[in-house]
Formats: structure tokens, sequence, C-alpha cells
């Protein structure tokens, strides 16, 4: 777990994608490149797992996407014609 006020070493794409070559192509140990590109074993195990799941280490954005143009006159029509059908529904029931 990350401490506060923690640095983290970023690491060019082209490095990364250097090891990954390596790792795969070459048969080159973690040990080995964890050394050389001064990394952990486990971040260079999972630039390689990234690569094999995905086929590339392109960042994606994390979360939900956020919806664009963000009509606020047309949902409050919807919403409105929607209390207006509860409304009519409510006398049935009773």
């Amino acid at each position: 777990m990350a401490k506060k006020g923690q640095k983290f070493k970023k690491v060019a794409l082209e490095l990364r994608l250097e090891a990954i070559k390596e790792r795969i192509e070459d048969g080159k140990t973690f040990p080995y490149l964890a050394e050389k590109y001064q990394v952990s074993v486990a971040t260079v195990k999972t630039w390689v797992r990234i690569y094999k799941r995905d086929g590339g280490l392109d960042i994606k954005k994390k979360g939900r996407p956020k919806e664009g143009n963000i009509n606020y006159k047309e949902r409050y029509e919807i919403l409105k014609k929607f209390f207006v059908f509860l409304d009519e529904e409510e006398p049935d029931k009773r």
C-alpha cells in the first residue's frame, strides 16, 4: 500500500514495451528485467500480464465514462411526464 506523500517512479512506455519484448521474445527472467529497468519484479510481471491480456499497454481511463452534452431541459421534461404518468396510475390502485 502506498504511503502518504510517496513518490512513484514513472517508466516511459517505450522502456516498458522493450522489457515486455525481452520477456516474451527473448525469454529473459523477471528478476533480470527488474534489475535492468530498476523496478520491482511484480511491476514487470504486471506489465507482461496487462500486455498479454489487452494486447498493449495503452493507458485506459478508469471508472465510469462521463456523459457528454447533458441536456438538463430534456431530462426535466421526461421526469415531468413520468410524474404525470404516476399520478394517473395511482387512482386505479385505490
